[in-house]
């Protein structure tokens, strides 16, 4: 029975509460994966719909039931796709694409939801540069703080740069899917880190 009971206490130790901190970096990132394709995305449409320095707002709201929204706004230099740019803010309220497996056997599963102030020091920012003249080259970098709720809390911090290809021009500009390369890391609050290198 002893041996028995030392049994279950070692199994009841091994449960999601006690992954590490890099593991907990991890899942983090998984539940923003989505976010950075749609993110691309948005930014895009707001290119597209620019008539003026600022963009329209562009939304999306989380795949979960309910999901919260992704907004991004901010500014591009429009025109001439050889050189343009674009500086832009990203907010979430409640934002979630859960349940997020986090496991290859699909046994796990949790449920987190963001929140990112466009007006905070750390927000997201999203910067990106288009280059006609090098191949539709496709250049910029995510960075800042997303704040956790859910089966994880916390800050998570993205220092993600991106690489890839775009096509069209004027009010008809895209990002090519499955061209985008993204890579860099994930650090949450208690130091944990993980490496992103997908292809959106």
């Amino acid at each position: 029975m002893r041996h028995l009971l030392c049994l279950l206490i070692m199994v009841g130790a091994c449960t999601d509460d006690s992954v590490d901190s890099n593991e907990q970096a991890r899942r983090a990132y998984l539940g923003l994966d989505k976010s950075v394709s749609k993110s691309l995305t948005l930014a895009f449409q707001g290119y597209d719909a620019a008539t003026s320095a600022n963009i329209p707002a562009q939304m999306a709201d989380g795949d979960a039931m309910p999901g919260g929204t992704l907004a991004i706004t901010g500014q591009v230099s429009h025109g001439n796709v050889n050189e343009a740019t674009m500086t832009l803010d990203v907010a979430m309220a409640k934002y979630s694409d859960s349940p997020i497996i986090v496991d290859t056997k699909n046994n796990t599963k949790i449920t987190v939801a963001y929140d990112a102030d466009a007006s905070a020091a750390m927000h997201p920012v999203l910067n990106l540069k288009l280059n006609a003249s090098s191949g539709n080259a496709l250049t910029g970098s995510l960075t800042g703080d997303y704040t956790m709720s859910g089966d994880l809390t916390g800050t998570v911090t993205l220092d993600l740069t991106i690489a890839g290809t775009f096509s069209g021009t004027g009010t008809s500009t895209m990002r090519v899917a499955g061209s985008t390369m993204v890579i860099g890391t994930v650090v949450n609050a208690s130091g944990g880190m993980y490496s992103v290198n997908v292809t959106l």
